[in-house]
């Protein structure tokens, strides 16, 4: 005889009851976890026991992301029932397509950062690469043109410093032709004015000296005056004729 279907109900006796809730608490905890490993999907469990002990399970992620998860679909359900009967049966409709399109989604992203890609086949793995060529195409398209514009906007700078720099030492040329003039036109007036000190420190004087006699000094000639006749004295013509009378005494000489 075949095992026949169980009754479900109450066990009565309270010593069989603690023993079965042990056992089938363990296989239920076993499954959760054996259905989220093979169907890749999260599992919440919370059991109470009869003295209010608490039992949980989780898969990866943790409870309380699993519960807000929860909280936020039974409040979309919520708003979903209040709204009118006609327009309640295309959002019925839309919603499973937009869950679905969302777990694609999550899905396409998790293989694009390289995770379970176990269960790809050789072409959707072909797919992925070609995917991630373009993708990588873009970004590089994208940093070569933003180091292109980088790189001109350096180049401008550099040629307004460049000009800038060219506008200071020109102005500074002038400075110092400025100054190169100033100091070569002080040094001439100053050469000048030494030269012209020196001059009137030389000059001889304008006035003869007042001790001397003009008409003596008129040899061999017939003077009248102080000095008397003077005959030709050969010696004291030699000694005189060495004498060289400066410039002023020579009109005296003709008179």
């Amino acid at each position: 005889m075949g095992r026949g279907r169980v009754q479900l109900k109450r066990i009565e006796n309270k010593i069989s009851r603690q023993v079965t809730f042990s056992k089938r608490r363990t296989g239920l905890l076993k499954k959760a976890h054996q259905i989220s490993v093979l169907c890749d999907v999260e599992v919440a469990l919370i059991v109470f026991s009869t003295k209010g002990k608490l039992y949980e399970y989780s898969s990866e992620s943790s409870m309380e992301r699993i519960l807000e998860r929860y909280e936020r679909y039974s409040y979309a359900e919520k708003q979903l029932g209040t709204i009118d009967p006609e327009s309640q049966g295309s959002w019925s409709h839309e919603y499973p397509k937009l869950v679905a399109r969302i777990e694609v989604l999550q899905r396409s992203m998790r293989h694009i950062s390289g995770e379970e890609l176990d269960p790809l086949s050789l072409r959707e793995l072909q797919n992925l690469e070609q995917q991630l060529d373009t993708a990588l195409k873009r970004v590089r398209t994208r940093k070569n043109q933003l180091m292109n514009e980088t790189i001109s906007e350096f180049q401008k700078k550099e040629k307004a410093l460049q000009e800038q720099n060219n506008l200071l030492a020109k102005k500074l040329k002038q400075n110092d032709k400025i100054n190169a003039d100033q100091r070569t036109q002080r040094q001439q007036q100053q050469q000048d004015h030494g030269q012209n000190s020196s001059a009137l420190m030389l000059a001889p004087p304008q006035q003869p000296p007042a001790s001397l006699p003009v008409a003596c000094l008129n040899i061999g000639q017939r003077l009248e005056g102080g000095c008397g006749v003077v005959e030709d004295v050969g010696h004291q013509t030699q000694r005189t004729s060495h004498i060289v009378l400066p410039p002023w005494m020579l009109p005296n000489l003709n008179t």
